[in-house]
């Protein structure tokens, strides 16, 4: 399985059309020259920086969001909970922030790796959430600004048989803020999605 990324250019555009053309492509997690972790991405959310209250840069640069509003294609990666990461990444161009939130991947290469490293029983619930796909895919802190845009610890790659779905767009969950944003995009019909 030979895999391409996506060109930075991909990603130099509007968060929600990002977020939407994301569905599809693959989240690669490479661990070593052995262990290769593949997802195909079935849900995301927008968030587009200072206009969009419930976005982490909607009050300007801080050392926490300065990343958002960098290169395209690098990843946004924080701490939610005192226990849990989330995994993002940056897009607009250069100086307007904005970033997407992987939510779910559904598990394609890896799988028995990812069940160890999530000590998880059952394959439906293994990556069916923004948390639970990173722990799957160990995914911390230390790969935060790490460029997605070239093959590399991780990586997004495309997926040229991507085929036909639909997408539905709802809500964001677990903000207060910026609720009247149909910002949360997913593939109808796949199990691996969060929440319907």
């Amino acid at each position: 399985m030979i895999l391409k990324p996506l060109k930075r250019e991909f990603f130099e555009r509007n968060t929600v059309e990002v977020a939407r053309d994301l569905l599809g492509h693959f989240l690669v997690r490479k661990i070593d020259e052995n262990t290769i972790l593949v997802g195909k991405i079935v849900e995301t959310e927008a968030y587009c920086g200072k206009n969009d209250p419930a976005s982490h840069a909607s009050r300007g640069v801080t050392p926490r969001t300065k990343i958002m509003f960098g290169k395209p294609g690098i990843a946004y990666i924080y701490f939610i909970y005192g226990m849990y990461y989330c995994l993002n990444v940056v897009t607009e161009p250069e100086g307007t922030a904005g970033a997407v939130l992987f939510r779910a991947i559904e598990p394609i290469k890896g799988i028995e790796y990812m069940m160890k490293l999530r000590n998880a029983k059952r394959i439906k619930d293994l990556t069916n959430g923004p948390s639970k796909l990173t722990l799957a895919l160990d995914i911390t802190k230390d790969l935060n600004g790490t460029d997605m845009t070239v093959i590399g610890p991780l990586y997004l790659a495309e997926n040229k048989n991507k085929g036909n779905f639909e997408i539905v767009a709802t809500k964001r969950i677990g903000i207060k803020v910026g609720l009247d944003k149909d910002w949360r995009f997913y593939i109808k019909g796949n199990p691996f999605v969060s929440k319907k």
